[in-house]
């Protein structure tokens, strides 16, 4: 209950929507509780794993980052049929934002990309993550659907990506942005990923030059992520490292719409 004691001051006066990651959901990472203490803990819309809620002119949607995702699975089912009703009604959530807990566009070594299987070892008699549809059928529908941005964690590090689709191909530029732009925010507590596992603090998690889709990215400083969707066509988002009052990342998004939306400011932080 540590985590919930600490973060009761704002919980407990506006809404605090959470998703689930592998600590909550992987048997092997979550003292055996395999998601039991998570769903006993934040009650969330529909199953709690994975739900939708609209806030202003945005419509969020969680998914389960630990389960499948692929075209027959029930999740896979059900994040389709979710995006298609929330696209026949763009007029009023024109911005479309799904969040989950690992990154599939992430550059740091330490897990990097989620696949759907782990990279690293497990304690023997416990089974891995095994699940199908990430990162290929997820991204297919991001693009179908016109996902606008993609929030995620995971990892202990801050990244945000260009407007990038099918791992190589990205736009160097937010303006009238037609592809999502994933950002990770994974840098509000726990300890760095500055450096690679099982190197002895040797090789930094950013041995080379960032990868095309990454457009900033830090390992060394804490800090939280804050999105202010200003318009139908404009988002801001700002990063701000922790002890400074001025973010260190503001950048502002937009896209092109075609037709007119309601028009209701949105905010939203990132820890």
């Amino acid at each position: 209950d540590t985590w919930g004691q600490m973060v009761q001051p704002i919980g407990s006066h506006m809404p605090y929507m959470v998703t689930p990651g592998n600590h909550e959901m992987d048997v092997y990472e979550s003292s055996r509780e395999n998601g039991t203490i998570y769903q006993k803990r934040f009650i969330m819309p529909g199953n709690e794993k994975y739900y939708n809620f609209g806030v202003g002119m945005v419509q969020f949607v969680s998914i389960n980052s630990d389960e499948s995702i692929d075209e027959g699975s029930t999740q896979g089912v059900w994040f389709e049929n979710t995006l298609k009703k929330i696209n026949a009604n763009r007029e009023t959530w024109p911005w479309l934002v799904v969040f989950q807990h690992r990154p599939i566009y992430n550059s740091n070594l330490n897990h990097g990309n989620w696949s759907g299987r782990n990279t690293y070892d497990i304690e023997e008699g416990w089974p891995e993550a095994d699940y199908e549809g990430w990162p290929d059928h997820f991204e297919s529908l991001l693009l179908k659907y016109g996902v606008d941005l993609v929030l995620a964690g995971h990892v202990h590090q801050y990244e945000r990506s260009w407007p990038v689709w099918n791992r190589n191909n990205t736009r160097h530029s937010y303006r009238d942005v037609t592809a999502p732009v994933h950002i990770t925010c994974g840098h509000a507590g726990k300890d760095l990923y500055k450096w690679a596992w099982d190197t002895n603090r040797t090789v930094n998690t950013f041995p080379g030059p960032a990868p095309a889709f990454s457009a900033a990215r830090t390992n060394t400083e804490w800090g939280h992520c804050d999105l202010e969707f200003k318009d139908k066509n404009t988002v801001r988002h700002k990063m701000y490292v922790m002890g400074n009052e001025e973010p260190k990342e503001d950048v502002i998004i937009t896209k092109k719409r075609s037709s007119a939306a309601a028009v209701h400011l949105s905010t939203l932080t990132l820890i």
